[in-house]
């Protein structure tokens, strides 16, 4: 079974940005390495901030809609609330991918 993901990308100055994905360690690192132009890139959002996984698209999607269309108010509350400190969820994958490689 696929699982696809909503994430929250953040900055420094915890600017936001809202996806969805099926592939979250793959996309987090495209925004974080800036291989495809755009908002992510332009700002520098390097930070997973907020994700969610789901087992259908549509519910994903429907999610991914939802938080767009919230003020950023809640869209903090919504990080804050899992994410206190605004940690890089990702931080470790890096770590994980460079351990595989020397095994």
């Amino acid at each position: 079974m696929r699982t696809y993901h909503v994430y929250i990308m953040s900055n420094e100055s915890k600017m936001l940005y809202v996806g969805v994905t099926n592939y979250l360690e793959h996309r987090v690192l495209e925004h974080q390495r800036k291989t495809v132009p755009g908002f992510t890139h332009r700002y520098n959002l390097h930070r997973l901030v907020y994700f969610e996984p789901f087992t259908d698209i549509r519910d994903a999607i429907i999610w991914e809609k939802r938080i767009k269309g919230w003020l950023r108010s809640k869209k903090v509350a919504l990080i804050q609330k899992r994410n206190p400190r605004w940690l890089d969820l990702s931080a470790e994958w890096g770590a994980k991918a460079d351990a595989s490689k020397k095994s």
